[in-house]
């Protein structure tokens, strides 16, 4: 399927949700307190899979140097931003053209030459990316597969993703969903239960794009600890993801509540 026929992922909806937060993003007190508190969970997840996936060293400041990555769905840049301290050369893809207008701005300022782009994944021919990241959008688009389809478009051969994105599971529903909003730890309307992809259901979204996922992690909260990497995957969770042996891709469709 070409760019002009590929389905649309973005729903306008979302896109104007999170557009109206752009302005708050980089406020580690505001509607974004929640990301600023889980980016550094991730970026731990994100080094040991680069450090696996390339044989780098661990001690090494820019592990990136020399390869490009796409954060996809980046909001103003929170992941962004580290991947081109990490030496990355960094695109970054949002459906809401405000989040894209603060995270330049906020580059500008920082000294980082990114290059952030509004629209449609599919529609964009950025080619080919070494590391493809996409964290908490997939439970935000309209074509899970169309949307896998075009991560696993844009990896470039011996590439790595990552990805997080809620499970479905009682406990999200009571906590991502009801208590987190209660509190106005997430903005309210942020996440709608029924979108959440459970891991069996993503690894079946994966393999039909030729895409093998590694085991998730899981992305937990406790009082002691706060939000930290776990065995627990009932919240939260983040995964890597390599080429599959086309011989090897599993056809079976993910099966999401109506």
């Amino acid at each position: 399927m070409d760019n002009a026929t590929a389905p649309a992922t973005i729903r306008p909806g979302e896109a104007a949700h999170f557009g109206k937060l752009a302005a708050e993003w980089w406020d580690p007190k505001g509607s974004s307190a929640m990301l600023h508190r889980l980016n550094p969970v991730r970026l731990g997840f994100v080094r040991e899979a680069i450090d696996k996936q390339w044989g780098g060293d661990p001690l090494a400041l820019r592990p990136l140097a020399g390869k490009r990555a796409l954060d996809v769905g980046c909001g103003a840049g929170l992941l962004c931003e580290p991947l081109a301290r990490l030496g990355a050369a960094v695109t970054g893809v949002d459906a809401a053209a405000e989040n894209i207008a603060a995270a330049r701005a906020h580059a500008a300022g920082a000294g980082l030459a990114i290059d952030y782009r509004a629209g449609e994944l599919s529609a964009l021919a950025l080619g080919k990316f070494d590391l493809v990241t996409c964290m908490e959008v997939l439970e935000h688009v309209a074509d899970k597969p169309a949307f896998v389809a075009a991560l696993a478009n844009a990896l470039a051969p011996g590439g790595l993703v990552i990805l997080s994105t809620p499970n479905r599971t009682p406990q999200s529903r009571l906590l991502l969903v009801g208590a987190a909003e209660l509190v106005g730890a997430i903005p309210r309307g942020t996440h709608h239960w029924k979108d959440f992809a459970t891991p069996d259901e993503l690894r079946a979204l994966l393999a039909d794009a030729g895409l093998a996922m590694g085991a998730p992690r899981g992305i937990a909260w406790s009082p002691g600890k706060g939000l930290h990497l776990s065995g627990d995957t009932a919240l939260d969770y983040i995964v890597t993801a390599t080429d599959l042996p086309p011989a090897s891709i599993n056809r079976a469709e993910p099966n999401f509540p109506r």
